[in-house]
């Protein structure tokens, strides 16, 4: 089973900056729609962002469109979640995920949709 890696979390004071890779090794990514999740304690993993593969589509939750952007490097096999006007509230672990099948985003969707999953890369915000 194709296991994808996230990398890039850390301690960040509030309002910093950090930038999230997920990666395949030995599997190309180019082909699949990638989403990123976050997991914060005791709360239910949620949707954060998607990128497609096919129809260039993004899609973004409500709590962070404006301060994050996702982008791929297919050249490099590599999502990106560049993550700026970090708030506490962004404190969680967060995921990529995919189904390795559609290429472009549906939206926003449950973690259910999922049922692979890296160990994911903690993002910790201080106030």
């Amino acid at each position: 089973q194709v296991q994808l890696e996230e990398s890039g979390g850390g301690l960040v004071q509030s309002g910093g900056s950090l930038r999230l890779s997920c990666t395949a090794p030995g599997f190309n990514l180019d082909y699949y729609a990638i989403h990123w999740f976050r997991q914060a304690p005791g709360k239910e993993r949620e949707g954060v962002s998607c990128i497609s593969s096919h129809d260039g589509s993004i899609y973004y939750s409500d709590s962070v469109k404006g301060r994050f952007t996702v982008s791929r490097d297919n050249g490099e096999n590599t999502v990106y979640l560049q993550m700026n006007s970090l708030k506490p509230e962004d404190t969680a672990v967060y995921y990529c995920a995919t189904d390795f099948y559609r290429s472009n985003c549906p939206g926003i969707v449950p973690h259910t949709w999922f049922t692979n999953w890296g160990q994911g890369t903690q993002v910790t915000v201080s106030s």
